[in-house]
Formats: C-alpha cells, structure tokens, sequence
C-alpha cells in the first residue's frame, strides 16, 4: 500500500492511499491507523507533500562499501550515527536551496528512508522488520565543506531543505534488495543495491534499539551508495537549475529541483 500527504485544492493537508495515478482520501494517520474517506481524485489535482512529518531523523554515515572507499576511509567496524534536524524536511517538487553561507559544495545522496511504525525498545533483530511502518525515497543533502570543517555533520545535513522525502510512503517492501539511483539532469551518478549494505536494515534497528528509544514518526536513513558529487571528476555538485531524482525500486522517484537560497 502506498500512503500519501498532500495538500487539496482548498489548502487542507490530508493522508490518503495512492491508486495508479488517483488518490483516495483517509480519516486518520499512518500510525493510528487509515479509514478511506471518500470516491478518489487525481494525483495531479493535490499538491504532494512529505509523507511524514519526522519526530527524529536518524541517519547511518559509510553504510556502503564503495562509498566508504570512494572517500578513501576505512570500513566501519560498528554503525555510525548522525542526526538530521526535522526542520530540513521537504516532500516532492519542492527546491532544495542552496545555502548562502555555504554554497559551494552541496552534494546530493540517494537513500532508502526507513519509517518506524510502533515505539522500538530492545528489538531483536528478527522481529526489527515488524516495527517498520514502512519505506520511501530519502536524498541526504550535504554541504561537505561545513560537514568536514565543524568536526560533526549534524549543520552540514540539516540546513534548511536539505532533507527530501517522498513521493509516499510504501508499506509492502523488501528493503533487503531495492535498487537505489540518483540522477541529474537525466545522468545517472549513483547506482546500486540495498543488498550491497555493510550493516542490514534489521541489524540497525535493532543495534539503535538497544541504546534508545525509537519512537512511532522516527525516520531512519539507512546510508548512501557510491557515486555521490564530491567523488565525481571533477566534482560535481548541486548548483540552481538542476533536478536532482532520487528513484528506490518499489517505491517510486522522489524528484526536487535546486534553486538558490533566499
């Protein structure tokens, strides 16, 4: 099932359940649960918007192989952790805007979002699926100049606009082998499998469970794969005019364009 937010014609922000190119409105939310309301409407009539509106983001750093290497570090020996704040969030179509005090290195990264469904405490990893909501598109957006520079990489992922969700979120995946791209402009810069994780989706949750609490709205991004800008040669980073598609196969394609910071 695939469960939308969206704003409708009269400006009211409603949940509902993506039909092929319709939307079916619904009573509730996606963690208390969905009544469909009403007759469908077209997609093209709502204004899509991010599919959920985190209560934390947690994000997983070198969770791929190549992505390690193509940095030049090593493999990690245990998952590393980092936060974007909630204020970064913004869903389909919206711009992602490049920071003035930062504008020249702004990268891009391709990830599959996880979405916790039910308060996780101790899971064991077998069970750590059963506590997903479910999954949409993610792109990491990084000033990698702040990132290196600050020591930490909390400010160059959470400048505002810098955390892309969407189109929606689906709730019938296997996360354990989805193809992750990005493109640009129609190239394609990354390409890969969730297959190719160093540290699997159940093993995270589990792992983060052990030491915190996870609450029902938490939206776990669960890593990049290789390809991203600051290793193209030369680089190739965000600049105002590019489209920027995140696409999980599954899923859907989460697509923003980039403008200038205001």
């Amino acid at each position: 099932m695939k469960i939308a937010r969206f704003r409708d014609r009269l400006g009211k922000i409603k949940y509902g359940i993506v039909e092929g190119d319709r939307i079916r409105p619904a009573k509730g939310d996606p963690l208390s649960g969905l009544t469909p309301a009403r007759s469908p409407v077209a997609i093209s009539t709502v204004k899509l918007l991010a599919p959920i509106e985190p209560v934390n983001i947690l994000a997983l750093g070198q969770n791929y192989k190549a992505h390690v290497e193509e940095g030049g570090d090593k493999l990690p020996r245990a998952p590393i952790l980092f936060m974007k704040a909630t204020t970064a969030v913004i869903g389909p179509g919206e711009p992602i805007r490049i920071p003035k005090v930062a504008p020249a290195e702004v990268d891009y990264e391709a990830e599959l979002a996880v979405i916790i469904g039910r308060r996780a405490r101790n899971v064991q990893e077998s069970e750590a699926l059963n506590y997903v909501l479910g999954y949409t598109c993610a792109n990491d957006v990084s000033a990698r100049d702040c990132q290196r520079g600050d020591g930490q990489w909390i400010r160059g992922k959470s400048f505002d606009t810098f955390c892309p969700l969407g189109p929606w979120i689906e709730t019938e995946l296997d996360p354990m082998n989805c193809r992750v791209q990005c493109r640009i402009g129609g190239r394609t810069y990354q390409d890969s499998s969730t297959a190719l994780m160093i540290f699997k989706i159940p093993y995270v949750i589990s792992y983060l469970s052990a030491g915190m609490t996870l609450l029902p709205g938490t939206v776990l991004l669960t890593g990049t794969p290789s390809g991203v800008g600051f290793a193209q040669k030369p680089p190739r980073f965000l600049r105002p005019g590019d489209t920027v598609e995140v696409e999980v196969e599954g899923i859907g394609v989460l697509r923003n364009p980039v403008a200038a910071g205001e």
